[in-house]
């Protein structure tokens, strides 16, 4: 999980115009952050058998259905230990295989792991103040669920301002997150959950892939952000070149002689 250090304010970007009064700002803030922390949930890692259990409550399945998710009975009939199985098959299928389409940003751009992408994100998260935590899988900082989760945690920062009376720092995080979405989730997301929906077996992946395209197009137009579909869906992405990023937090070794070429590249 990602845990929440200090923030500095972005300076671009003008507040996104609302009409809503505080409380009902507040409101909104709570319900978008559950909504990306349930998709988070989705696609960060195999679904454990209490987070179907909590899904398949009476209520929740009332709420996803008004939200126009339509399971078949292989999700709503079938025993939780199996349906565990079955998903962890899945998503493994879908996302970790060969011939999968992992959900991760460098590669749904690149076609490759840690590429550009992956450093602009770590290089947001330690900007806003934020750490990626172990959880039962490894992820990278690129992963959708990981992306999703750090939008979840500004929208919640955006709530204790609000709750504080704090409109400048409503309105830092508020950049922040407007920020984010241009330069990563805007790219990729609509287009990637377009293709689970139509790659899945499972009606749960593809009834999850639906809500993912419909709340990405949902929040960027909140955000009133225009951002290309750049991921398109695509089943294969061609793999780019190789892109070499400097990492200012490794030395550079002077006896090789990268310190002199990379003060040249620098000069």
């Amino acid at each position: 999980m990602l845990t929440g250090l200090a923030f500095e304010p972005q300076p671009p970007a003008a507040p996104i115009p609302s009409e809503l009064a505080p409380d009902e700002l507040r409101e909104e803030c709570v319900a978008r952050a559950r909504l990306y922390r349930l998709l988070s949930a989705v696609f960060v890692e195999e679904p454990t058998e209490a987070f179907l259990d909590a899904l398949r409550t009476p209520e929740s399945l009332a709420a996803l259905a008004e939200a126009g998710l339509a399971f078949d009975e292989d999700f709503v009939a079938t025993e939780t230990p199996v349906l565990a199985d079955q998903l962890a098959c899945e998503f493994t299928t879908l996302f970790a295989a060969s011939g999968g389409f992992p959900p991760v940003e460098s590669v749904r751009l690149t076609g490759r792991y840690q590429q550009e992408p992956y450093f602009r994100v770590k290089q947001g998260y330690r900007q806003a103040g934020f750490l990626l935590g172990k959880g039962r899988f490894a992820v990278v900082e690129d992963q959708l669920g990981v992306e999703l989760m750090f939008v979840a945690e500004l929208l919640e920062r955006c709530v204790v301002a609000l709750d504080g009376d704090d409109r400048a720092a409503y309105q830092s995080w508020e950049r922040e997150i407007k920020r984010f979405w241009a330069q990563h989730p805007g790219l990729w997301v609509r287009g990637f959950g377009s293709l689970v929906a139509r790659a899945s077996e499972h009606s749960f992946y593809r009834e999850m892939g639906k809500l993912l395209q419909a709340f990405a197009e949902a929040e960027l137009a909140l955000l009133r952000l225009r951002v290309e579909d750049v991921d398109q869906g695509k089943a294969v992405v061609p793999k780019a070149e190789v892109q070499v990023e400097f990492n200012p937090d490794e030395p550079v070794c002077d006896g090789c002689g990268a310190g002199d070429a990379l003060r040249e590249l620098r000069a």
